[in-house]
């Protein structure tokens, strides 16, 4: 696949060839956390399967921390790239690298306390409470490596190398789906084992992408052979930037704890059922969440680089490729709903999760062009680094998925948590749409 050139090429082409090995990377990595719900949910129980279901929710917050901080700060690097001064880059990248693998530890201390807390507040099942805990306690222990790992990929994206990511999650895709077979089928180690083969697949890829990124940053020269490695003035900015990104990338995690409660009301089946729907969600958002991620980093290269008219022409390119991937997803959910969501059910074996999954994926398959109008017109706010309007549009988002959940569920039934899902993206895209408009966002600049 040919490389392109951000600063240069055509807009369109350069974007969307970034965004397919990042749009490749996460369905990879979409799969591997599928394949533990797939796995205990056909050769352990539905139960099993609603336990790792109940824990998924709350693991999604943390690495969607993990994520939406590392392309926080991928736009000072991005920013610092365009504009060629490579000793802020890779001084922007020490402290990046340094300060997520404090906070990580800090997110293993408090999951590890707070883990029954935080299942008994979502009103876990009491059939599947124990099996969640037990999932949850091995997942934080090996959170510094699942956190790293995701800042890793964001580094390399800013650098404008999304096929490093790709071939990682690949490499560690292949090795978390041998050791959950390994551990349920050889070891009988049921949820126990696909936690343990996460981390271990997850911690392997980590340490590589430690290895490979030094390498890769030893690629551009600088004229002073000591860089600095951690600058608190950076780490504000920083801040600034990762903080909305971390709420942005966290609000579909982020809403999924949070009317959890609402879904676990209605028993274990039901949970299973949705917990199914939710994995095929994930997959099917990726093309639509890396669009915009692709965006950020063309809006920050070109900023940094003071070529306002290439930013507006990707954010229009956008626009393609975010009605062509929903188009093609509306399609399959439409006609192949029920194969799959069998991947991850039995109808014989539980006939209120199989068709609780199926009404699910057959609403949601028509709305997912709403995240990507909003993530795309999200990603140009951020990779400005005008976060005002971000932040408040993705607020908006997380309270109306929230209120919609907790008020109309006694009404409508658990079809109220879906429901709201769309509701929440029109109208964050309708904020930040309005404010792209402006022009404000332009005169924007982090880095000087």
């Amino acid at each position: 696949m040919k490389e392109y050139d951000m600063l240069k090429d055509n807009p369109g082409k350069s974007l969307l060839f970034f965004a397919l090995p990042m749009i490749l990377g996460n369905l990879f990595q979409q799969f591997y956390n599928m394949a533990d719900s797939i796995i205990v949910g056909k050769f352990v129980s539905e139960e099993a399967l609603a336990a790792v279901g109940a824990s998924y929710s709350l693991t999604t917050v943390f690495i969607m921390i993990a994520i939406g901080g590392g392309i926080g700060s991928s736009v000072i690097i991005s920013q610092y790239l365009g504009a060629k001064e490579y000793e802020k880059m890779k001084t922007s990248v020490y402290t990046a690298l340094i300060s997520f693998m404090i906070l990580s530890l800090f997110m293993l201390i408090f999951g590890t306390v707070a883990k029954e807390r935080l299942l008994l507040l979502l009103n876990t099942p009491a059939n599947i409470f124990d099996d969640a805990l037990l999932y949850l306690t091995i997942y934080f222990i090996g959170l510094p490596f699942l956190f790293m790992y995701n800042i890793f990929a964001s580094v390399f994206n800013a650098l404008g190398k999304s096929k490093i990511p790709l071939y990682l999650l690949l490499f560690s895709s292949v090795l978390n789906v041998i050791l959950d077979l390994f551990m349920v089928l050889v070891l009988h180690m049921g949820v126990a084992g696909v936690a343990i083969a996460t981390v271990i697949a997850q911690g392997i890829s980590a340490v590589i992408s430690y290895i490979i990124l030094i390498n890769t940053l030893k690629n551009y020269v600088t004229e002073s052979k000591h860089i600095e490695k951690f600058n608190k003035s950076m780490l504000k900015k920083m801040i600034f930037v990762a903080v909305p990104s971390i709420l942005q990338q966290s609000i579909v995690s982020i809403g999924m704890v949070l009317v959890q409660s609402v879904v676990n009301g209605f028993g274990s089946s039901v949970l299973a059922g949705y917990s199914a729907g939710t994995r095929i969600e994930s997959i099917c958002i990726v093309p639509m969440i890396a669009t915009g991620n692709a965006i950020s980093t063309f809006t920050a290269q070109n900023l940094g680089a003071g070529q306002l008219d290439r930013v507006r022409e990707g954010y229009y390119s956008g626009y393609r490729i975010i009605v062509s991937f929903a188009a093609v997803i509306a399609v399959i959910t439409a006609i192949f709903y029920r194969p799959i969501i069998s991947i991850f059910l039995d109808v014989e074996n539980g006939s209120l999760a199989f068709n609780t999954g199926i009404r699910y994926l057959k609403f949601i398959g028509y709305f997912f062009a709403f995240i990507g109008f909003k993530s795309i017109t999200d990603g140009v706010l951020r990779g400005s680094g005008d976060m005002l309007l971000f932040t408040i549009s993705n607020l908006v988002n997380l309270s109306i998925r929230v209120f919609v959940a907790f008020y109309f569920s006694p009404k409508w039934g658990v079809q109220a948590v879906w429901y709201a899902i769309p509701m929440g993206w029109a109208a964050n895209y309708i904020i930040s749409f309005s404010y792209y408009l402006t022009g404000r966002w332009s005169r924007k600049r982090i880095v000087t």
